[in-house]
């Protein structure tokens, strides 16, 4: 490693929607920057985004494969419940082509892309940053490269090689390990193309859901579990079967792990700071990651920027406030929701009985698209309270008086 080696503002490691909205939104405010990203990666996921992001990031309508306007729930016994959108729609993308085009807008703004595997990071003792990476020789060689830089972002994704190094612990951070197969849809006219298929079942994951999410041409099929012994192919496999997509052709095959809680820190105190999946910003319940991952991005950019402008690396740490003040309430719900209503099939049960309640559609459907609770309705969510405590009553009921 020598001084002569290029500098940039920042180097920005991963090229999913945090990295590349993190990169974008840098090179916009006149940063010289770098998006290093793995070749080939797709992160396996269901592929919805709320009208929200949509209008927050300025998303092209070319890029939604497919317009959602109704959800239905399945659960254990086959109970099903639509719940449909009123007056809207969740986007669908196809997550190769969507983060492609985040990465071109990034380099379209002025950020430098290269292809590399990131290594490590070192500082020497005048406090430089070197950034060491790899990436592939005209003769096909792995070939080591190092940069130099004012600040690093960890947009790489769950078990973060660069939060690994710079907070540790963090690869210890509990996850759920998603897994889904793209596969083409169906032509039979049975086949609904705007509606979302959730799956509550313990056969199905003994601890998350199951999805099946049309993407226009194709439909993504997947399940998640933090159970080891679990086989995600062998219910993706049945999944597949009691939809009705057991015989079509399978054009890929994804998996990679969702972390299930954000990272206590977010930054080293130094240079480093971390966002997207790397921070742990997927919702639990959901699984839901797009949004949180884009909204990361913009906020570690507008730290960095200003760590960069002070020289104070207490900036960094304004990018964790920030989420959690805007979304930390949501997460802890759902993580609730999570803990409670998905530890058997008998709460997977009553969870899908009470989606039926007009009062919870309009409310979750509220709170989805504008990513934000809702306070306009005090009176409904007063009545929703009160049925939740009902089922959970019910629910000690039958625990004290099996049949």
């Amino acid at each position: 490693m020598t001084q002569d080696a290029e500098l940039f503002d920042v180097v920005v490691v991963g090229g999913g929607p945090s990295g590349a909205t993190a990169a974008h939104d840098l090179a916009q405010l006149g940063r010289n920057v770098l998006l290093l990203d793995r070749a080939g990666r797709i992160k396996p996921c269901g592929g919805a985004i709320p009208p929200r992001l949509i209008r927050d990031f300025d998303i092209p309508d070319h890029l939604l494969v497919a317009r959602i306007n109704c959800a239905r729930m399945v659960s254990p016994s086959d109970q099903q419940v639509d719940m449909p959108i009123d007056g809207g729609f969740v986007g669908m993308v196809d997550r190769a082509e969507f983060d492609e085009w985040l990465r071109c807008r990034a380099a379209e703004a002025g950020a430098r892309r290269r292809t590399g595997l990131f290594k490590r990071f070192d500082r020497d003792d005048r406090g430089t940053t070197f950034v060491t990476y790899e990436e592939r020789a005209a003769d096909g060689e792995m070939v080591e490269r190092f940069v130099r830089t004012r600040a690093l972002i960890g947009a790489d994704g769950a078990l973060s090689a660069v939060a690994k190094q710079c907070l540790p612990g963090a690869d210890r951070l509990p996850y759920v390990f998603a897994y889904h197969e793209i596969v083409r849809a169906p032509a039979a006219q049975s086949f609904d193309g705007a509606r979302c298929d959730v799956y509550y079942r313990g056969t199905v994951s003994p601890d998350f859901y199951g999805w099946v999410f049309p993407h226009g041409d194709t439909v993504s099929v997947g399940t998640g579990s933090a159970h080891k012994g679990f086989s995600l192919r062998g219910s993706v496999a049945e999944l597949r079967q009691a939809s009705g997509l057991g015989e079509v052709d399978t054009i890929r095959r994804e998996g990679a792990p969702i972390p299930l809680r954000p990272l206590p820190r977010w930054d080293d105190g130094h240079s480093v700071l971390l966002a997207g999946d790397a921070a742990g910003v997927v919702a639990p319940a959901s699984g839901e990651g797009i949004y949180y991952a884009m909204i990361g991005g913009r906020l570690a950019a507008q730290s960095i920027d200003m760590f960069l402008e002070t020289g104070n690396a207490r900036a960094l740490r304004t990018a964790r406030k920030r989420f959690m003040k805007m979304h930390g309430m949501v997460f802890r719900i759902l993580g609730i929701m999570q803990w409670y209503w998905y530890s058997n099939d008998r709460r997977r049960e009553r969870f899908v009985s009470i989606c039926r309640d007009r009062d919870v559609q309009k409310l979750t459907w509220d709170a989805y698209m504008n990513k934000e609770l809702v306070r306009a309705k005090p009176i409904a969510h007063v009545r929703i309270f009160f049925k939740n405590l009902g089922h959970m009553a019910g629910l000690a009921w039958a625990r004290l008086h099996p049949s």
